[in-house]
């Protein structure tokens, strides 16, 4: 008996907080994963746990995608061992906090390279293969931070409104070629963002969005129909961006 083959999402950032959660929800849509982060035994836990409750396949691939010259290759290789993908889910990134006028270079090429142009390079490994098939959808993780300014978050708001920007760019070049690209605009999220070296702010969590709900939202886009597509979903907490 003939089956359908199972859908294919490869997923950044997939080892902790939107990545993970997205990850999870793409399985349980019966979406076979491909896992994209640093950590190898974060992805590996991850695959296990896929492996334990989804009848897909979920496997790791452990990439630094702040080595920004190495990503196009290494993707294009993960997409030749697990096969071409329906859709890319970009959410790897990082959060910085710090005035403009004092930020170093290298902090601001930091930012940069894994919020933007780690996107961009992802995006040039799966279009070949997307335009081939003539479809497949590419969904960017931005931030409300794209669209509204905070205090010490200009570096990482500028990134993020470069990713916007560069989802309407890549949109009305791939659209004749089949593919859709929806951008995700959360409000504040509660993840281990918070918990890294490069953020220092202290907020209530209590009241942010959980990962779940964003996964959900940025499953709920890749399953519309082919004739469609939410070019753009701000999702916020009730009680406001932060």
């Amino acid at each position: 008996m003939n089956t359908v083959p199972n859908r294919r999402a490869l997923i950044t950032g997939a080892s902790t907080g939107i990545g993970r959660a997205t990850a999870l929800a793409f399985a349980k849509a019966n979406f076979d994963v491909a896992l994209v982060s640093r950590s190898t035994d974060k992805l590996k836990a991850l695959e296990d746990e896929i492996g334990e409750t989804a009848t897909v396949k979920a496997q790791s691939f452990p990439l630094d995608l702040s080595i920004v010259a190495q990503i196009k290759e290494q993707v294009t290789h993960i997409l030749e061992a697990f096969g071409p993908v329906d859709v890319l889910v970009n959410n790897a990134g990082m959060g910085y906090t710090g005035e403009l006028n004092q930020m170093p270079l290298d902090d601001w090429c930091r930012v940069l390279d894994l919020n933007v142009t780690s996107v961009f390079q992802c995006i040039q490994a799966v279009l070949p293969g997307m335009r081939d098939r003539k479809s497949g959808m590419i969904i960017n993780v931005a931030s409300i931070a794209a669209r509204q300014a905070f205090p010490e978050w200009g570096a990482y708001g500028i990134s993020k409104a470069a990713v916007v920007a560069l989802s309407k760019a890549i949109s009305v070049e791939e659209r004749n070629h089949g593919i859709r690209v929806v951008t995700i605009l959360p409000g504040a999220v509660n993840t281990p963002l918070w918990d890294t070296d490069t953020v220092q702010a202290d907020f209530d969590r209590s009241g942010m969005l959980t990962p779940e709900l964003v996964a959900n939202a940025i499953l709920q886009t890749a399953l519309l129909p082919p004739g469609a597509v939410v070019e753009e979903l701000t999702i916020m907490p009730s009680g406001g961006a932060l």
